[in-house]
């Protein structure tokens, strides 16, 4: 009589290493998430900008005041508005931000985001 071959499942080992970088990518997420809601807030300060009357005509320091305002009210904490760089060529106001975030994940690891939102107004 011959009986089929017994059918195994994983090893124990093999349970520890799947649950390991389950583990690990649950953290990376946990870690960078945030960074990218708050990304998020950035741009939409940025583009809000579009709706605001006038914005051309206001000098660079008027826009990183509003900016500011903006920052601080949507709980934007890891740009200031001094980062932000405002250029204004004939007409042309661009308003960009560029900026990296570094978060520590295990030890002496850290997980980088680089981020760059610009917006450009121009003068109707």
């Amino acid at each position: 009589m011959h009986y089929p071959q017994r059918q195994q499942g994983m090893t124990l080992l093999g349970w520890i290493i799947v649950l390991g970088l389950i583990a690990f990518f649950v953290l990376l997420t946990l870690r960078l998430l945030p960074n990218y809601l708050e990304n998020f807030k950035v741009a939409e300060t940025l583009a809000s900008l579009k709706n605001e009357p006038d914005i051309t005509r206001k000098s660079p320091a008027e826009i990183r005041k509003l900016i500011d305002r903006r920052f601080i009210i949507n709980d934007v904490t890891r740009i200031e508005a001094r980062d932000v760089t405002v250029t204004n060529d004939k007409g042309r106001v661009t308003v960009r931000a560029q900026y990296e975030i570094r978060v520590p994940v295990l030890g002496n690891v850290d997980a980088v985001t680089k981020f760059d939102e610009s917006v450009e107004l121009i003068r109707n």
